[in-house]
């Protein structure tokens, strides 16, 4: 994955009047099913799967939302997975020597899977909410809160 530099996010802008193709493109297919139609014409029934996949796409670059998809497969570099994770370089090497996430070596260097990046992520990220959950649930008992179960679990996140 190749590195860019933050003067290329100005390159990546979309032209107003592509964003409104997009737009009105999303707006047909968000609540239909959809078929992927071939140079040859042959047409193929989209899975909904693949169907809702491709119309948050085209929702996130019609509302100008940062969009990265990647492999499960790629090889991440430290410094790529530190990134992604938010943490520092150092940080993300130390989960990777304790055993906390997967690793293996290409060379010297050592990479991680983008699969286990996220395996490791959706984890932390879950004991942090039941933590947070926990505390706030700590607090309404002790009377230093009105009770949170009545907030829509929406505006939770």
């Amino acid at each position: 994955m190749p590195e860019q530099n933050e003067n290329s996010v100005a390159d990546l802008a979309i032209r107003e009047d592509d964003r409104r193709a997009i737009q009105a493109i999303y707006e047909k297919l968000k609540d239909r099913s959809a078929q992927l139609v071939g140079p040859d014409g042959e047409t193929r029934h989209l899975p909904n799967s693949v169907h809702a996949f491709l119309v948050d796409i085209l929702n996130a670059i019609s509302t100008n939302d940062s969009l990265l998809i990647i492999p499960n497969k790629s090889n991440l570099s430290t410094v790529q997975g530190a990134k992604l994770l938010g943490v520092s370089r150092q940080f993300f090497v130390n989960l990777l020597e304790t055993g906390k996430m997967p690793s293996h070596k290409v060379g010297t260097h050592r990479r991680v899977y983008a699969k286990d990046l996220f395996r490791y992520k959706a984890e932390r990220d879950g004991v942090r909410r039941k933590a947070i959950e926990d505390l706030g649930a700590t607090e309404v008992a002790d009377g230093k809160y009105d009770d949170m179960s009545m907030v829509d679990a929406d505006t939770r996140q």
